[in-house]
């Protein structure tokens, strides 16, 4: 197995530190953003969202689209919903939600090209 390359030097680039350092952004923004990947993390809520992607969808079709309790896609969906990844809109007594924006679909769809091209 091939080892990481280590750097043996003690020489700092100055000037590309700095840039770097101009254009890097507050650890709270990090901390947002590793905090937005985690709901990526679970294969439950892909699935989901992978799901709204193609429909919008109640909570008792995503349940029996995926072999969950109602229960379990409420709660999923919370999740989803306060991290502004899926919005809803009621019709009478029925939620139907979708994927808040382009830019779930775009995330969602660039992650699977990326696993997927390996694949061919």
């Amino acid at each position: 197995m091939e080892k990481n390359p280590v750097c043996d030097c003690d020489i700092i680039h100055q000037d590309t530190v700095e840039d770097t350092k101009q254009k890097m952004l507050s650890k709270d923004t990090y901390l947002e953003l590793a905090d937005l990947y985690k709901l990526f993390g679970d294969s439950t809520r892909l699935q989901i969202l992978h799901a709204l992607e193609q429909n919008e969808l109640c909570v008792c079709d995503i349940a029996v689209l995926l072999g969950l309790t109602k229960s379990a896609v409420s709660h999923q969906l919370k999740a989803l919903r306060l991290a502004n990844l899926v919005k809803f809109r009621k019709e009478a007594q029925i939620v139907y939600y979708s994927l808040a924006d382009s830019h779930v679909k775009t995330i969602i769809d660039i992650g699977l090209e990326h696993i997927l091209e390996d694949k061919k």
